[in-house]
């Protein structure tokens, strides 16, 4: 099965080049990376790197494996010869045209976080820790914040609270400890 998708991608891309990326045979046109396969026990896997601007963005992300052509065990379960080849010129042209892959995930931007009252009212009577906090990032008000959240024990919450104001009025992130000197 993979040795004749290696012959039907040299076939139809000659100056396609052979290399491994992240342990799998992956195929590169240009310098850029043109389709894939992998080897599993019982199937293998094919997918072009562009693959929704290949063969749709339905069939590329329809499959329950890697690549637009689902699990093959079989020569049968690729296109035709033809079509297979019309496949790689179309992923050569993207190439050639330095086309973009679209996005794979539409992550949301997390809301910004909101100080329980606890953490809030120790801020408004350390103005030092709330000009800090303020003037953090979100990621990093959002550290503090999930620490204090959870803890699981009323002291613990209470002894992060004021651990976490002390620190803050220090002008430190949650993880300064770890943080590059």
């Amino acid at each position: 099965m993979l040795r004749d998708l290696r012959e039907r991608v040299h076939a139809a891309c000659p100056p396609v080049q052979e290399t491994i990326k992240w342990g799998m045979p992956n195929f590169v046109y240009r310098g850029k990376i043109l389709c894939g396969m992998a080897a599993f026990k019982q199937h293998a896997s094919f997918g072009f790197w562009q693959g929704a601007n290949i063969v749709g963005a339905e069939q590329s992300a329809g499959s329950d494996a890697m690549g637009q052509f689902g699990r093959l065990t079989a020569p049968a379960d690729l296109p035709g010869r033809r079509e297979f080849a019309a496949l790689v010129k179309r992923a050569m042209a993207l190439i050639e045209t330095g086309a973009k892959r679209p996005p794979s995930k539409t992550a949301q931007p997390k809301p910004p976080p909101r100080p329980p009252a606890d953490l809030a009212a120790a801020l408004a009577a350390n103005p030092a820790a709330r000009k800090t906090f303020d003037g953090f990032p979100p990621s990093q008000q959002r550290e503090y914040v999930e620490w204090v959240e959870t803890a699981k024990r009323e002291e613990t919450r209470r002894a992060r609270v004021a651990q976490a104001v002390e620190w803050m009025a220090q002008g430190k992130v949650r993880n300064w400890k770890y943080m590059a000197k």
